[in-house]
């Protein structure tokens, strides 16, 4: 008797076991966001937690992963690589499945040994260095190498003839980017006959004055000026250097070519070219609706980071929901291949990486990027 009560009140906790493990199953999908929110580089970081908060709250609507409500943890790296460090090992600590972000080739260059150690997968959606490119490692990219970029960059000075001998400001706080496209550049630049005089590196937590940058850049026999920076930081330079010369060329790299370029820079950018993959005119139909919605809520443009960042939660979300049961999410990434983003389709590597053959030259004109003449 006494052995059948034991046997049944076992039964019973045996079934409420399984009940709340029932429960458990339906324990929300978490997924690491880390970018910088604060500093100089904020526009890619709060564009991009925009875009990704969006997709994330229409795939809630909807039911979200497999009838799991979608959870976003999101951290701020303050364009830091110890915070960064911080944020990943926080965020894989707190058991998210992925991590989208960073934004910044830096920041990815410091975390990818953690999610290496780890086995995480991470999105980036704005990191370019060539430094990432052929790497059998757990950081995808939805952009292309800056090697793409650059060789557009470099082909079309030659050719237009704008730019022969050249001074390069760059960053180095980003150097993990910015020297990757300065030596990129370099190499297409040179091949077609053109020259680097001088390279002139900078770093904002040094409080480099750009006015001084300016006078060392214009003393030089130039008769074009390369600036590899942030938008912000482009945008100053512009400022700077058209103070002391009205009409000398100037392009930029695609990490300036954010909507704060326009806001910042007003007449100084006028004129200047910017290579980018992002077309703001796409008509793609998901891409105009996803503009549409963002500019409704938002009461701005996403620009590429917003666009990247929704791409990269794209390609997460759905490997999460095709995942099978104890497979690598690395290896449902590389099964499914194929995504499609929002100006089109994202064809991933064996490595992770992204070949976007689109990239093309841009002009400011009346505070829009357009397509030069």
């Amino acid at each position: 008797m006494m052995k059948n009560t034991m046997l049944k009140l076992m039964l019973i906790f045996m079934c409420s076991y399984m009940s709340m493990l029932g429960c458990d199953s339906k324990q929300p999908v978490k997924i690491g966001f880390i970018a910088g929110m604060s500093g100089r580089v904020a526009d890619l970081g709060i564009a991009g937690l925009d875009a990704v908060q969006m997709l994330i709250e229409k795939e809630n609507r909807e039911g979200g992963i497999n009838g799991h409500r979608i959870q976003l943890i999101i951290k701020d790296d303050r364009h830091d690589p110890e915070v960064a460090r911080q944020a990943a090992t926080q965020l894989i600590n707190e058991g998210v499945s992925a991590i989208i972000g960073p934004m910044t080739s830096q920041m990815g260059m410091s975390i990818m040994p953690i999610l290496n150690k780890h086995r995480m997968l991470c999105v980036a959606p704005t990191v370019s260095t060539q430094k990432l490119f052929g790497l059998d490692d757990y950081f995808f990219r939805v952009l292309p190498s800056v090697r793409t970029n650059t060789l557009v960059s470099a082909d079309y000075q030659i050719k237009s003839g704008n730019m022969t001998r050249a001074a390069a400001i760059y960053d180095v706080g980003n150097r993990s980017y910015t020297g990757s496209w300065l030596e990129n550049f370099e190499e297409f630049f040179v091949k077609g006959g053109g020259k680097i005089i001088s390279v002139i590196p900078y770093n904002t937590k040094e409080n480099n004055p750009f006015e001084d940058i300016a006078n060392q850049t214009l003393s030089l026999d130039i008769n074009g000026i390369l600036i590899i920076a942030n938008s912000m930081d482009s945008a100053l330079l512009c400022q700077q250097i058209r103070k002391k010369n009205k009409t000398i060329y100037i392009t930029l790299a695609d990490w300036g070519a954010t909507e704060q370029l326009l806001e910042f820079g007003g007449k100084a950018v006028e004129g200047v070219t910017v290579v980018q993959t992002f077309d703001r005119e796409a008509p793609s139909p998901a891409y105009q609706t996803f503009r549409k919605a963002y500019m409704e809520q938002l009461g701005r443009e996403p620009g590429f980071p917003g666009v990247n960042a929704y791409d990269a939660a794209h390609v997460v979300i759905t490997a999460l929901k095709r995942q099978k049961k104890g497979e690598d999410l690395k290896k449902t990434v590389l099964s499914i291949r194929r995504f499609e983003g929002l100006q089109g389709p994202l064809i991933f590597s064996d490595y992770g990486d992204m070949t976007r053959p689109n990239a093309f030259m841009s002009i400011v004109k009346n505070r829009k990027f357009i397509l030069p003449e």
